[in-house]
């Protein structure tokens, strides 16, 4: 027999039904949280603004609300995590940068929001790398975060901290931000689940083109419950979808009959390592085996397109970096101040050239989705990367070489799952991207939770260094 699992072990749901049957309370769960970070945060530097009284008292406040019989929403007393740029109320937002001025926030922003009218605990912020440019856990500001899976390997990013966070075991649901793969690419390296919502499906503040914010945790059943709420409307998100009564709870869908698409090229970018390509076709062929149509296509994204992005991004962050008082562009990141500082280079064309291919994407993301229901890929090219690089390339001036299976969904608005789908030799995770229609959120859900069950045995979750 199995031993039962430890409380920071358990899903969401599970925690839920708890609390309700009385068998456990907010308050042991969120002390045991508390001792799992002590025991593994100093090796992965996951957190910031890490309360860990307010979050007992927290915890105490929900028990009583428990008690009573009167939880506010569904997530009463599950600990949540929040990525350092989601804004709390008084909580300065460096942006993974010391050269960032540390003001308090003045308002939750609206997921964080959200998750607390719910009742969630939101215990702690988690780190990111400099300005979210990175997909890294590299940060002058929080130090360098860590890959539970192996110290030596990265996290990825920008939401680093939130997919070692859920590695580790730092309670069940992780809040991160998305806007060129930033909750799937931690995902894929941190062996979690994570979704990358249809654009303005979870309201932001500020929203930007691409910018998306989305659940990462270890089941989809998870996901789903957190995205029933953060898609609850809010009026600062001047970019977000309508109201949609969508029924996030219902992750029964049939596989049979389904279109999808195998897409092994990303068109761009860094080559796809030897180990990748035969997890991911048996993903595909575990799809075909339940029903699904599959068929093997070609990219949406080609190198030109990356280019221009990267040019359009650069521009971007040297209007952010250029303000900047000399002393405080002296504490960036080499890597980002470099990166950023070339786009004073850049041209007006340079710049209409970027703005313009992501009317491309669209475009051939769009055809691309007219013959299918879903296409499955990589998420990265490479298996895993060392821990101290700022990008797998660890080039300034090839900084995005490894988005290309990702970007394409956030410019053509898609939603975006990333799901373990096995292991490298050696053990590290390898995830599997499922892109689906604009707005079929669900759909995306449902076919990530018949993965879900149709996957091989998952390896146990690291445990912290004795």
């Amino acid at each position: 027999m199995s031993s039962p699992a430890a409380l920071h072990d358990l899903t969401a749901l599970d925690l839920v039904a708890g609390y309700r049957r009385r068998d456990i309370s907010p308050v042991e769960v969120m002390d045991d949280v508390i001792a799992r970070i002590g025991a593994w945060n100093p090796h992965i530097n996951a957190l910031y603004a890490f309360e860990p009284d307010a979050a007992r008292a927290a915890a105490r406040q929900s028990e009583a609300r428990w008690r009573r019989g009167e939880p506010p929403g569904p997530l009463d007393g599950v600990p949540v995590t929040l990525k350092e740029n989601i804004a709390t109320k008084g909580v300065p937002m460096p942006l993974g940068s010391a050269a960032t001025e540390l003001v308090p926030q003045q308002a939750d922003a609206p997921p964080a929001a959200r998750l607390r009218e719910a009742g969630a605990i939101a215990y702690t912020k988690t780190t990111m790398p400099e300005y979210g440019m990175l997909s890294s856990g590299l940060s002058l500001f929080h130090g360098l975060t860590r890959n539970p899976w192996d110290l030596s390997k990265n996290t990825g990013g920008s939401s680093a901290g939130a997919g070692a966070a859920c590695a580790a075991g730092f309670g069940p649901l992780h809040l991160g931000s998305d806007i060129g793969g930033s909750v799937r690419l931690p995902a894929n390296w941190c062996g979690i689940f994570a979704l990358k919502p249809s654009n303005g499906r979870v309201p932001v503040d500020p929203p930007y083109f691409g910018r998306c914010a989305g659940p990462l945790t270890r089941t989809v059943a998870d996901a789903a419950l957190m995205m029933g709420v953060l898609s609850r409307p809010d009026w600062r998100d001047h970019m977000s979808l309508p109201p949609d009564a969508l029924d996030w709870t219902a992750l029964d869908g049939e596989v049979k009959g389904k279109r999808m698409g195998l897409m092994l090229d990303a068109g761009s970018g860094l080559p796809l390592d030897a180990e990748i390509r035969p997890v991911i076709i048996d993903a595909a062929r575990a799809f075909a085996a339940a029903g699904a149509v599959v068929s093997e296509v070609g990219p949406v994204m080609d190198q030109d397109l990356l280019d221009g992005l990267d040019r359009f991004w650069r521009v971007r962050s040297w209007d952010d970096v250029r303000k900047l008082p000399p002393e405080r562009r002296a504490r960036l990141l080499p890597y980002i101040r470099a990166w950023a500082e070339s786009g004073a280079a850049c041209s007006a064309l340079d710049v209409m050239h970027g703005y313009n291919g992501t009317m491309t994407i669209r475009a051939q993301a769009a055809q691309a989705f007219a013959e299918l229901d879903y296409i499955v890929s990589p998420v990265a090219p490479v298996v895993s990367f060392p821990a101290e690089f700022a990008s797998p390339t660890n080039d300034p001036g090839l900084p995005l070489q490894h988005i290309g299976f990702t970007v394409p969904w956030n410019m053509a608005e898609n939603p975006a799952a990333s799901i373990n789908a096995g292991y490298s030799a050696a053990g590290f995770p390898i995830g599997l991207q499922i892109v689906g229609r604009r707005f079929d959120d669900i759909g995306v859900l449902r076919m990530a939770r018949a993965f879900e069950t149709m996957r091989g045995p998952q390896r146990p979750w690291p445990q912290p260094p004795a």
